[in-house]
């Protein structure tokens, strides 16, 4: 298939697609098949990993991402592997072996990934799961064994992933593509709890660092505060004892603390977006809560005290009962639906479902993939195969290849409509800490690295064209000055980036 026949997320990816074609031929046959799989990886959706501690809630947030509960969330064989979640015409899961073979299994009969294998687990590398779900068509999901288990071969797989593990002498004999430049995930969503540990923060700057290190890389990483649930409302200032604003207030400490290695933290409640989600939640449900609904008021706040006395404690609805939804809603989701059934004692099952999902916060987090991975999706994956061209080329003994793809990815980078890849390179290294910058101007770099609207980029949404223009032009100016003066070296490398991408968003307003 030809560079034209091909799909690819936008004019960046397609820039960049052309570079690798017009290479292949000047280049040895190692990096030709190496450019040949970043041609792959860049008409491909984009690779998102969903990545945390063990037992954060990882494969349930995957669950609600996709809309079924496929991913296993009990301890077993595939939790201890990464599984890639994409799109495929036919529903099938194949067991990918670290020797290159394939070996299809069936999913089980309630539609998940079977939690025995029946294989040698040591000998996988990991699993593929195909799925006929419109979701996956412009993202693939990729499962991830918990950082910080005790199993160090799932640490390793899951460092591996992330571009995280340290290369060793073994890499070229695995791969021979740069294993971190292409096997890497795109973005990240990583998934915290509560707290946010050392170990959380020293995974998320080794993956920014590893997109650093590179020619360009955009800060594709979002965090989500799984459980928000569980948080206890006395423990943070402000919360007014409200569960949720206790949890979205803990969000934004968190987010202050993990800026700038992801764009936002978010609150969620993982098991409630699966349940209403994956469809889960059935009309048998909804009745049971009605049921709970009627009970006297003694008995309902006895029930609601803990998890053991709503299963144990003596009631009309059958304990079997109370489990099942203690297991897919626990009691916070259990209480939301209470709240609803009393204020509209006739509401529906499914309206009933859709305010569960209202309350789980899987909305906020949807909107944010749309807004840092999907719109930005092009300019992502264009950073991530031009840091994987320069990775080949950097490996390569060829003295005179290197020169060559150096040359052209020059080229490429001086062309106007190729400068947001100047902008993601310098907004990587300024969010990996790579190039040290004042708040304000880390801010600033931030920002107009962080959005393609303009009055976004700007910091001034919904102000008229004129103020953009003028403010656009002041800006560029002050960052030339900023640039030849005051400025490090480093600083001014990234100085001139940013003049030169306010410079030419003045220059888009003006002939807009």
């Amino acid at each position: 298939m030809s560079t034209e026949q091909q799909h690819w997320p936008g004019p960046l990816s397609a820039a960049v697609a052309r570079l690798c074609t017009g290479l292949q031929p000047q280049v040895s046959e190692r990096s030709a098949a190496g450019f040949a799989e970043v041609l792959r990886r860049l008409s491909a959706p984009l690779q998102v990993a969903v990545a945390g501690r063990i037992k954060s809630g990882k494969s349930t947030l995957v669950n609600a991402l996709i809309g079924r509960r496929v991913a296993p969330t009990d301890v077993g064989e595939c939790t201890r592997l990464v599984t890639r979640f994409q799109y495929g015409t036919v529903d099938r899961v194949e067991i990918i072996f670290r020797n290159g073979k394939k070996q299809a299994v069936p999913f089980e009969a309630n539609g998940g990934i079977p939690a025995d294998l029946g294989v040698d687990i040591e000998q996988v590398s990991h699993l593929e799961a195909y799925l006929t779900n419109a979701v996956l068509r412009d993202l693939t999901v990729i499962d991830t064994p918990g950082l910080g288990s005790l199993d160090a071969a799932s640490v390793a797989r899951t460092e591996e992933l992330l571009g995280t593990r340290p290369e060793t002498e073994d890499d070229d004999e695995l791969d021979p593509v740069s294993r971190s430049a292409v096997a890497g995930a795109e973005a990240v969503v990583y998934v915290v709890t509560q707290g946010v540990r050392a170990d959380d923060e020293q995974a998320l700057a080794a993956f920014t660092a590893a997109t650093a290190s590179r020619e360009a890389g955009p800060v594709n990483a979002i965090a989500v505060l799984n459980k928000a649930d569980t948080i206890e409302p006395s423990s943070v200032e402000d919360s007014d004892g409200d569960v949720w604003k206790a949890a979205s207030l803990l969000a934004e400490k968190q987010s202050q603390l993990l800026k700038p290695k992801v764009a936002d933290v978010l609150p969620l409640i993982g098991l409630l977006a699966e349940t209403a989600e994956s469809g889960e939640f059935t009309s048998g449900d909804a009745e049971a809560l009605r049921g709970l609904a009627k009970l006297d008021e003694a008995t309902r706040e006895t029930l609601l005290l803990s998890a053991d006395l709503f299963t144990s404690w003596e009631c009309d609805v059958p304990a079997g009962t109370r489990s099942r939804l203690l297991e897919r809603m626990d009691l916070y989701g259990i209480r939301c639906a209470l709240k609803a059934i009393d204020a509209d004692p006739e509401i529906t099952a499914g309206a009933l479902r859709r305010r569960l999902l209202d309350s789980s916060g899987l909305a906020s987090v949807l909107n944010r993939l749309d807004t840092v991975f999907r719109a930005r999706a092009d300019g992502i994956k264009a950073a991530a195969a031009l840091a994987s061209v320069t990775a080949l080329a950097q490996t390569s003994g060829d003295q005179g290849e290197r020169q060559r793809v150096h040359d052209a990815i020059e080229v490429l980078l001086a062309k106007p409509e190729a400068h947001q890849l100047r902008v993601l390179e310098a907004l990587t290294l300024v969010a990996a800490g790579a190039v040290t910058m004042p708040t304000d101007l880390a801010d600033e770099v931030m920002r107009v690295g962080s959005s393609t609207d303009v009055g976004e980029q700007l910091g001034l949404p919904g102000r008229h064209r004129k103020e953009l223009t003028d403010y656009a032009l002041e800006r560029a100016n002050w960052w030339r000055s900023f640039s030849s003066f005051g400025a490090t070296p480093a600083q001014s490398r990234i100085a001139h980036v940013v003049h030169r991408a306010y410079f030419l968003i003045w220059q888009q307003l003006r002939s807009g």
